[in-house]
């Protein structure tokens, strides 16, 4: 398939299916429902004039396939040195359905080129000074012995470390005291390619229209349980009413005040915090070729887990960049092309409460992002330095990457936490679902987009037919690979040899 852009369509006023948000949860539920039941009708609404041009962008978006390779945050050190590789396993597992799923795809010839939005590249971690070197070498420990990542290495040599990634070792002191994990299998992912590749296959089947530059006003319930969706095109006076059985609302950022909108229960209390993103990016090519690596390291004391520093590799639009950051910063929006206004509309009588308890017991995200904003140029590329030794202020040029809207929850103890991760949020009946939250969102999205299927479509979740398609597309739906090594390796084997990543 092309990934050119979608074009708009003629809107459908009574869709089974209303998919709001053209990104990659929404197209990854539209191709999967039209694989379990072709007859379903399906109209997409997307607020900007393409899809994938907010969170799933890949300039918006790290890029990174996250498979727990090398994030830190996803593998908690205990008062007594000890790593927890729990949440480091499961989304392993979530990451190898969603490679199965894009397998799968490319064998139905729904994807033609895989190498348009997923390529191989080491994923590394790194860190500095006692603690951190201890920290790793526990976690490698732990992590090594689960077949998962038997293929991790990992290292204290500076010299060897220079091997991996050069620029790592270049200017460091050879007595510093620096360690180093590797996977070879880790990826690089265009999100927002595979989103338009996605899209441009659902458009081209009878029953799914788009409607871009249309952004949602109102969701109501209908008197048949169904929903009133009031839609408005750019530059039109008048809106338009989309009724349809289901809702699925994947609008990134955008998603907590649409499920306000709709009013059901199961969506009180939640609060949302945006954070901001800015990355290095570096001008110099003979520097961008010296890299081939995404390398992570540990947040800083009151950094948001999405703001782990991480000399990266990316490949967009077919050419290499290299990227540090992200430095975090404050903006009240809840997407990046929103409204100043987006943070303050959000605060409802359910959710105060809970949002009040989060600014008391998070001063230290305060202060970080206070000092985030304030940085210079010559500030930001010191921190880098922690990576890169030799970097010079003039090869690196600061761009804004997207917006991140961290979950709030109600908390029976402290009133409300915030939350990390992505959360399915459905009405009791099934008949609207939103997704909240942010990383590792894309990298799990076919496990999440499953999720949705289990609470919103219940009774067809269990005929036979649903289960032995959905078992075509995941090929290891239904079973646990964390618990059967035999059984990854072989299905990985098969994904990876698909997806042209051996």
């Amino acid at each position: 398939m092309s990934n050119n852009q979608v074009t708009d369509s003629e809107l459908n006023n009574n869709p089974d299916v209303v998919l709001i948000g053209g990104g990659i949860m929404s197209a990854t539920l539209g191709v999967m429902l039209k694989k379990l039941k072709p007859d379903t009708t399906i109209q997409i609404i997307e607020a900007l004039p393409s899809v994938a041009l907010e969170s799933s962008h890949a300039w918006n978006n790290a890029g990174t396939g996250h498979a727990a390779l090398c994030e830190l945050n996803y593998t908690p050190q205990h008062a007594d040195g000890s790593v927890t590789i729990d949440k480091a396993v499961g989304i392993n597992e979530q990451f190898e359905q969603s490679k199965q799923f894009w397998a799968y795809l490319v064998e139905q010839g729904v994807i033609d080129a895989p190498e348009d939005f997923i390529r191989k590249v080491p994923h590394m971690s790194f860190v500095r000074g006692e603690d951190g070197v201890d920290f790793l070498a526990n976690r490698f420990k732990a992590m090594a012995e689960h077949h998962f990542f038997s293929e991790m290495t990992y290292s204290e040599n500076v010299d060897e470390i220079g091997e991996w990634a050069p620029l790592l070792a270049a200017g460091r002191a050879e007595d510093e005291n620096i360690a180093a994990t590797r996977v070879d299998g880790g990826t690089d992912i265009d999100f927002g390619s595979l989103t338009q590749i996605l899209v441009n296959y659902l458009t081209s089947l009878k029953g799914v229209s788009i409607a871009t530059e249309t952004s949602v006003r109102d969701i109501d319930r209908t008197s048949d349980g169904g929903w009133k969706v009031r839609v408005r095109r750019d530059g039109e006076l008048s809106s338009e009413k989309v009724y349809g059985k289901f809702v699925f609302i994947g609008a990134g950022g955008g998603s907590l005040k649409l499920l306000q909108k709709s009013g059901v229960r199961e969506g009180k209390g939640f609060g949302g915090f945006p954070v901001s993103g800015q990355f290095l990016v570096c001008q110099d090519e003979a520097i961008i070729e010296k890299h081939a690596a995404k390398v992570y390291g540990k947040a800083a004391v009151g950094a948001p887990p999405m703001s782990v520093p991480h000399l990266d590799t990316r490949v967009i639009d077919g050419k290499k960049s290299l990227l540090f950051g992200p430095y975090a910063g404050f903006s009240p929006k809840f997407l990046k092309r929103g409204s100043i206004f987006d943070l303050i509309s959000s605060v409802k009588p359910d959710n105060l409460g809970p949002m009040l308890a989060v600014g008391r017991d998070n001063m230290s995200l305060t202060e970080y992002l206070y000092q985030e904003c304030v940085n210079t140029h010559k500030d930001r590329v010191a921190v880098l330095r922690e990576f890169f030794p030799d970097a010079e202020d003039k090869d690196w040029k600061l761009e804004t990457a997207g917006q991140r809207v961290q979950i709030i929850k109600k908390d029976p103890e402290v009133g409300g936490k915030l939350q990390f991760g992505t959360e399915v949020v459905s009405s009791q009946d099934g008949t609207i679902a939103a997704l909240l939250g942010a990383s590792p969102g894309a990298s799990t999205s076919v496990a999440i987009i499953l999720e949705v299927l289990e609470r919103c479509f219940g009774e067809e979740m269990k005929s036979s037919t649903w289960q032995s398609e959905l078992k075509t597309m995941v090929r290891s739906f239904g079973e646990v690979l964390a618990n059967d090594a035999e059984l990854y390796q072989k299905e990985r084997a098969r994904a990876d040899k698909a997806l042209r990543i051996l």
